[in-house]
Parts: C-alpha cells; structure tokens; sequence
C-alpha cells in the first residue's frame, strides 16, 4: 500500500461545475471577444449635464455643486456687468425743463398777485421748508432717507407686498430716485430706465448731500394744478409761501405727489376729496410712526379736520387787472436793469415785488364796472359799444402807483393797457401845468418888456372867439389854416369878459389859459410838464392848443403830476417796483426813486386852492358827493373825443380818462351820444368814476385838509382888463349854458349830466 500514489480528493459534480463557471466569467471579463470592436476611452466634460451615468429623470436634476457653480457664476457675472455700469454710468445734465421757474409778482402786501412763465415753478431753499413740513415728505416717501444709500430694497419689496394685498398707494422709490427721475431721467416705465436711476441716484447718494437731495427733490415734485415744486404747490392749493404752511396742510401736498391729477380737483369732486383725506391721514399716521409727531399732536390735527385746498381757477392768471399789473411791473423792471432781458425772464426765476395795492386795485375795477352798468347800454346803444375807461391811482410825497384800470382784461383779449398808453389828448386837465408855469416864471404881458408876476387873480380875457398874440404882440395863425389868423374858441359862444385865472380854471374858460400860455412861453410851460413828471415825448408840439390839452400823456404819468401838488411840490416819478429778487438773491437798482421838490410849495399850494374850487363850484362839482377835502380838474377835448377828470387829496391822487375807439381801426372817435347825452364832458362819467373809487379807497383815513397857501402879492393883468367888458356878467355862466357844469338845467333828464355847448376848434373842459 506504501507503493501505491496518493490522489487528491475528488470534488462534487456541483462543485467543479461552480468552479468552472467563475473562472469562465473571470476570463471573460478580462479578455473581450475576438469579434467584439474596441471602444475609445470617453473624455470627461466640462460640464456634465445631462448627468452621466444616471438614468431617466435623474440625469436633468442638477447637482448640488452644479447649482452651486451655476449661481456662483450669475452672481459673479451680475457683479461684475453692475460693477461695469457703476463704474462706466456719469451723472447726466439735469433736464432743462427742470431749471426753468416761473417769475412771481407780488401785492404790495406780499401776497401773489400772479406768475408767468412756461413752467409754475419757484425753487427754494431747504432752510424755507419748515422741518415739520419736510417730515410730512419724509415719512410719506422714504422713512429711511437720512441713512439710506440712495435706494431700497427692502422699501420696494415692502411697497410690492403692501399694494398687491390691497393697501394703499406706497412708493418703491426712495426721495434719492425720484429726485434723479425728476431732474436727470424721464417718465417712462421701462426697465432700462429703472436700471439707469438705481445707478444714477447710488452715485448721486454718494456725491450730494442729503440736505440737497431733499431740496432737489421739494423743488422738482409735481403736485397737479400745474405746481411744479413745493413752493409753488403751496401757493396753488393754500395760497400762502411754503414757510407758512402747518403739518397738517404738509401732509396733504406730501399725499398729493402720488396722485397729483386726481388731488387737485379736490375741491370739486367728492371722490377725490375722500381718497385725499384718506392718504392725508395715513402721511399723519407715518409721522407718529417715524416719530416725527406725538400721538397728541396728531390727535389735534385730526381734531382741527381736513385741511380743505382753496377752489382750483384754472387759467384765471391774466383775468382782470392783472395782466397790466404784470406788464407795468415787467417794463419797470427791464427798465431799471438791463441785464434783465425777455430771454433771462423767460428762464424764470424772478421775484417781483410791486407797488401795487391788492383793496384798491379791485374798488377801482369795481368802481368803473358799476358806472359802465349804470351809465351804458352797448346791447341798445351802438355808440356804447366801444368806449374805453383808463385810471391810475398813485401815492403823492412817494409815486407809488396803487391802482391802475387798464381795461377790461387780457382774458377779454384787450391787452392794451389804457391806464399806460398815450395817444388820449389831456383837454383841460393841463391848464393847471400851464397855470404853475405862470405862477413860478411869470408873462411876457407887453412886447419887450419883461415878464411880470401872475397871480390866481390875474385877469384874462375870456370873450370866445378872440385873437391871441405872442410874445412880439403879432397875432398868431390858426394852425389848422396858417393862412389865417386863430379866433380862439371856448366851449360856449358867451363873452365873459375879462375874468381871474381863478375862476377861467373853475368854469374851463379856453381863452384865458391860451393867451397866458403864449405869454408864458412853451419853453417854460414845456419844462414845468416835465419838472411834474410828464415825459417830453408825451408833450405836443408848440402851438395855441398845446396850453389847452394836446398832449398826450398816459393817465399814470397825469396822477403823478397832480400828485405833486397834492404834495406841495415834491414830485416823486410814479414806480411800479420796490424789490426784485432772482432765486433768492436780491438785486440792485430798485430802490425808490428819490423825491425832488419840483415848484416852490407856494405856487404848488396855490395851484391846489384854485382846483379846490373846481370841485366846489365850477365843472367838477359832481365830485362833491365824496364828502371830503379835494382838488380837480375835467377835461374834454374836441368832438368829445376824450373826456377827463384828475383829482386828489392829500393821501392820494387818481385819473380817470374815458374815451372811444374802433377796435378794428384804432383811432378816437367822438363819444356824442355815449351814455344817452348830446356830449360828454369830463365832468361826467370820468368823475362819477372817480368820486366812487375815491370813497371805497380813502375808508378809514381822516379828512385832512391842504396847507394854507401863502399869499403871492399883486399879480399883473392882461392889458385891457381895466376896461369893462360890454357883454353880460363876467362871473356867471351864459344863460345858454345854464350855470354850472353838473347842475341840470329846466326840462332836463334827472341825473343826467347838463347838456353844454359843442365845444369849438380847441380842447376844453
């Protein structure tokens, strides 16, 4: 058995075929086909994507380091593309519109009297805004403003959030972007233009202070009612400067900037008036939450009620007077500086205080309006229908112009100003220049000889139809027919005879003052006009009826001079303008003109004493109705083409010209028959005019009388005035004329003026 090989275990069937099977599958594994094609190794990709290696949906499920690089990559790219923008992004030019204002012109009590310009805009300082007022805004638009970078995030999330559930209006913007909106972008809601104003408005919180941002953005907002600016809406809703506004009327211009075109008709529509008095108690609210107003000081607002906006005229700016305020402001100021043109004025800008008197201004509109309904009926009377009223009322001792009526408005399209236009012959009104003249130089009464003294009681020959001489005794041609000789006619075919200068003033005898005139000299005549304030380019040429009434001098320039003798003598020339300011800073130039003592106070005083007696018993008695002391004159001039009445007291002296025109061919035509008369005279209309004025404007101020006049010694006569005339009394009125003017004579219409004789060849009355 020792001999016999030792064989090795035998193994199971089962076991062996195992064995065989996993040594196949191994070789398999390691050793492809012979036919079986060899494959190139796979690269492995940049990005995955779909997923290899994953099947069905799993493959398109990002991985989380997919993700991850995904958003590392947009938020890198974003960064870098805002980075780029900031870096390459310049703060533009602000857009013109946003420098253009309006010009303001102010009553002389400080008050808007209007604006003009393209835009309603008046820029303003911070310093202006009442802090409280500048806390409406705040916590209306941007409570984070002081710390915020200029935008919000969390804000216009918040404002998103807030309005889809339904709240109330709230603004995504922060003050910084709607101030870059404003001045440097336009409206338009685009993307590209959100994105530029975040941009705009981080660089703009970078570079500008808050306080300037904050002034920028007050002066840009728009508030409806065509208020550009806080300044301006201040004045369209309350009618007071933007310093003078409370928290509660703050509030409500902070609610209107959301919704501008539905708040300024708030005080018209029902729903608007609701939806404003709701925001402008949630803008309350806000300041309590911002800590801007204590629970009790909003108690109290709320107390006091919605603070109502005046009622919304819109277009009303020119109505009335106002466009011949603006325009005699304007002119002034041009004026007095030229650097002030119509293009810098037309940019805006400009604070104009005048002269002008907000009372008196309106009495006098008020004034002409009752007498135009009182004595004309243009819908029955043809004649009426183009008869045209100016006045002008100016302060004497300082020629502030307080008053003027230039005609019935810019917005009747009449945009002549008749209170400021010449072309309108003064009549008789002037005898009292030529009068003055007289008094201070004297009359060449005798060729050769020197000129002698003349007195109020100087007499004059007032027969109608004589012939005048000049300084050499030769009579002088008519100027009408210099082949001829002038045969001076008065406005009543009467002889007076020889009369004073006194009572020739009272009744307008033309003759008297025609032969003094030449004997005076239009030298010296011409330069007593214009020591009184008459401009020399208003002043006819020489000639007889230059002393009764030819010039042409507006009826400002005729209250200025009449204003001289209400103030002895002082001329102050009528301004219109006391301060003019340009975006804050006051400019040079417009301080009053300086008073010059043009006549002596003697001839001045005296002068006043004869026209005190036109009002009391010659051709201005109407004006007696006034019930204080005053001094006039009426004036008319030939075929009752103007018609003029100049009065004053000591506080203040007032013109009044009536006159008719044919709008499509200006010229003067003669006002016969106007009012329901054969004529009218100065003593008329103009005076009714006047004397109602005159009662509403002098309310409440004494009854001051004029100085005494001093005595001015013997004055010489005409020669010939010792010899008795042989016509009828010289001191009465002819029976013709049936006494004084005003007075009505038997079988005449009650109230209506006394019916004169035509008045012949020369101004009178």
């Amino acid at each position: 058995m020792s001999g016999h090989r030792r064989r090795p275990p035998q193994r199971s069937t089962a076991g062996l075929r195992a064995a065989v099977e996993q040594a196949t599958s191994r070789g398999a594994r390691r050793r492809p086909p012979q036919n079986a094609r060899r494959r190139p190794p796979q690269k492995k990709r940049w990005l995955d994507y779909p997923r290899s290696g994953k099947q069905g949906p799993r493959r398109y499920l990002p991985s989380w380091r997919q993700v991850l690089s995904l958003f590392l990559l947009f938020f890198g790219s974003t960064a870098a593309l805002v980075g780029y923008a900031y870096a390459t992004v310049t703060i533009p030019d602000p857009n013109p519109t946003t420098l253009l204002q309006n010009n303001v012109y102010y009553w002389s009590d400080g008050t808007v009297l209007a604006t003009d310009g393209s835009v309603n805009r008046q820029n303003i300082t911070l310093a202006q805004v009442p802090l409280a007022v500048q806390g409406d805004f705040i916590a209306a638009e941007n409570a984070s403003f002081y710390t915020d970078p200029g935008i919000d995030p969390q804000g216009i999330l918040r404002a998103v959030v807030h309005m889809a559930g339904g709240g109330s209006v709230q603004s995504g913007s922060t003050i910084t972007q709607q101030f870059v909106k404003n001045t440097y972008l336009d409206q338009s809601q685009t993307v590209s233009r959100k994105f530029k104003e975040l941009l705009i408005s981080t660089k703009i919180g970078a570079s500008m202070t808050k306080e300037q941002i904050l002034t920028g953005y007050l002066n840009t907002c728009f508030f409806g009612r065509q208020a550009n600016g806080v300044q301006a809406a201040a004045r369209a809703y309350y009618n007071l400067p933007v310093e003078k506004l409370d928290v509660s009327q703050g509030a409500f211009l902070a609610a209107a900037v959301n919704e501008p075109s539905l708040f300024q008709h708030v005080d018209s529509d029902p729903a608007a008036k609701r939806q404003a008095q709701a925001r402008w108690s949630w803008v309350l609210d806000r300041m309590v939450d911002t800590g801007k107003l204590t629970p009790a000081q909003r108690a109290k607002y709320a107390a006091a009620g919605f603070p109502m906006p005046r009622k919304w005229a819109p277009g009303s700016n020119l109505a009335g007077q106002t466009g011949y305020l603006m325009q005699l402001a304007r002119a002034y100021v041009q004026q007095h500086d030229p650097s002030i043109t119509d293009g810098s004025l037309s940019r805006g800008g400009y604070q104009i205080y005048t002269t002008f008197d907000r009372k008196k201004t309106a009495a006098l509109e008020r004034s002409v309006a009752r007498t135009r309904r009182e004595r004309l009926d243009p819908k029955h009377r043809p004649v009426d229908r183009d008869v045209q009223v100016g006045a002008a009322s100016v302060e004497p001792r300082t020629g502030r112009i307080l008053a003027v009526y230039g005609g019935p408005g810019f917005d009747h399209s009449h945009f002549s100003d008749n209170a400021d236009t010449s072309g309108v012959p003064v009549g008789s009104t002037f005898k009292p220049v030529v009068l003055a003249a007289a008094l201070q130089h004297g009359a060449v009464l005798r060729p050769g000889k020197a000129a002698e003294p003349i007195t109020p009681a100087s007499k004059f020959n007032g027969d109608d139809g004589i012939k005048i001489k000049d300084q050499q005794g030769n009579y002088i041609t008519d100027d009408k027919d210099p082949t001829g000789l002038l045969h001076q006619r008065n406005d009543t075919p009467e002889r007076w005879g020889y009369i004073t200068l006194r009572k020739a003033m009272e009744q307008s005898v033309n003759t008297p003052y025609v032969q003094l005139g030449e004997d005076v000299g239009h030298e010296n005549v011409a330069s007593t006009a214009e020591a009184l304030g008459l401009r020399p380019n208003s002043l006819a040429a020489p000639s007889a009826g230059f002393y009764i009434g030819t010039s042409t001098p507006s009826a400002i320039r005729m209250a200025g001079a009449y204003a001289t003798f209400a103030a002895s003598g002082e001329q102050a020339t009528p301004y219109s303008v006391t301060k003019v300011s340009h975006n804050g800073s006051v400019l040079h130039g417009f301080t009053a003109p300086a008073p010059a003592q043009a006549l002596p106070k003697v001839i001045a005083d005296n002068v006043t004493d004869v026209l005190k007696g036109v009002i009391a018993r010659g051709t201005g008695t109407r004006a007696q109705v006034l019930g204080r002391t005053a001094a006039g004159k009426t004036g008319t001039t030939d075929d009752y083409r103007s018609a003029w009445f100049i009065g004053y007291t000591p506080q203040l002296a007032t013109s009044v010209v009536l006159f008719r025109e044919d709008p499509k061919n200006p010229q003067l035509l003669s006002m016969a028959g106007v009012g329901g008369t054969e004529k009218v005279f100065g003593g008329d209309i103009p005076t009714a005019i006047w004397t109602q004025y005159m009662r509403d404007a002098l309310t409440g101020l004494p009854d001051t009388p004029f100085p005494a006049p001093a005595p001015l010694g013997h004055g010489a006569d005409e020669p010939g005035a010792a010899k008795p005339s042989p016509s009828a009394p010289h001191d009465k009125r002819g029976a013709k004329n049936g006494g004084k003017q005003g007075t009505p004579t038997a079988g005449s219409t009650p109230g209506a003026p006394t019916p004169g004789p035509k008045c012949h060849g020369r101004r009178c009355r």
